[in-house]
């Protein structure tokens, strides 16, 4: 099982990140708090202190075309919020 899928690098992430330590990814629905810690650890080589996940359920989209209304679903994800331990940091733009 792939636990991570992509991080998060959005503005208020990126503050989050150099202020308070903390970066955002998407992980596997059924991927636990633990998992995610593991898999962190090992790709990044640093140490967490603290896992928050949000489970986030897709929207309901409509578009108003000629033909008629067309209705569908965004897809529903799951969000892990890493705390890492003081002196440690993930730079996700040192291999652009």
């Amino acid at each position: 099982m792939d636990i991570l899928k992509k991080p998060i690098i959005t503005e208020k992430m990126t503050g989050l990140g150099e202020k308070l330590n903390r970066y955002g990814f998407i992980v596997d629905k059924r991927a636990n708090k633990i998992e995610i810690k593991k898999a962190i650890e090992e790709m990044y080589d640093v140490r967490v202190d603290a896992v928050n996940t949000i489970n986030y359920g897709g929207k309901a989209k409509s578009r108003y075309t000629k033909t008629g209304i067309i209705k569908g679903k965004t897809s529903s994800f799951k969000k892990a919020i890493v705390t890492l331990a003081d002196g440690d940091n993930i730079d996700f733009y040192s291999n652009i």
